[in-house]
């Protein structure tokens, strides 16, 4: 399995709207791709502002790219998406999981 990481800066309330924005719109997509396998959106308070990071998890690069296309390093951001946001990183980095535990 394949972690794809991204992170982003917003304020307090464009971080919460983020969030209902990833709910009802980035997740819907996500999940029509075949080899999905996940997500998870973290957040934490930093200096005023809220980072946020976003994991995906993907079984194979070749899933990756039927999200981002074949330049798989670069953070895929709506439009809308975006306006919520003060800042956000442009690339994404990739890293194969070798552990998880659920419980």
């Amino acid at each position: 399995m394949i972690a794809r990481t991204w992170s982003a800066r917003a304020t307090a309330a464009g971080a919460s709207r983020y969030v209902d924005y990833f709910r009802a719109h980035v997740l819907p997509e996500l999940t029509a791709i075949a080899g999905y396998k996940g997500a998870d959106v973290l957040t934490r308070e930093r200096s005023g502002d809220v980072e946020v990071v976003v994991i995906t998890r993907w079984t194979s690069m070749d899933a990756i790219r039927a999200f981002a296309g074949e330049a798989v390093e670069t953070a895929v951001v709506h439009a809308a998406a975006a306006a919520l946001l003060t800042s956000y990183d442009a690339q994404v980095t990739h890293h194969t999981v070798v552990v998880t535990d659920e419980r």
